[in-house]
């Protein structure tokens, strides 16, 4: 199986040192790469055309610009717009996930507690952004949540 080219947008050391070893741990083969704020991931998009990630998970706080404002550019890009973005943040507050259900995003994670709670959300981010010609999903299954969580995709 080809590499599943993945993309973080997260300004967080600590959650991308986290999230690169869930990655390690999946059954797939992956090539990650990781940007640190919302300026160098467009930048980063732009220049890699030819090449796009099959996903991104896109944190909301960054600096230079936010998740939200990289969110709106991306899908208004004819080229970009085909990436499935997944929010991947500590916010969940109902009306950001409307507003980023509305703007596009694909899934919404609200980052985990637990290390196994992480690889169980990014696992099922993944195998569901992978299916060929994936569209938005109805909105009870936008928000992937672990199984703890009580909600989560069906």
């Amino acid at each position: 199986m080809p590499d599943i080219r993945v993309l973080l947008a997260d300004d967080d050391p600590d959650d991308n040192l986290l999230f690169n070893e869930v990655m390690e741990e999946l059954p797939y083969s992956t090539e990650l790469a990781v940007m640190y704020n919302g300026e160098q991931l467009l930048q980063y998009l732009r220049s890699i055309k030819d090449h796009l990630p099959d996903i991104l998970f896109l944190d909301l706080n960054m600096p230079l610009k936010n998740g939200f404002d990289c969110l709106v550019e991306i899908r208004k890009d004819k080229d970009l717009r085909k990436i499935p973005v997944i929010i991947y943040t500590t916010s969940s507050a109902g009306e950001i996930v409307n507003q980023l259900y509305d703007n596009g995003a694909t899934y919404f994670i609200q980052k985990p507690n637990t290390f196994d709670e992480l690889k169980q959300v990014i696992n099922q981010a993944i195998s569901f952004s992978l299916i060929p010609d994936k569209t938005q999903p109805p909105m009870a299954e936008f928000v992937l949540a672990t199984q703890s969580r009580g909600k989560g995709a069906k």
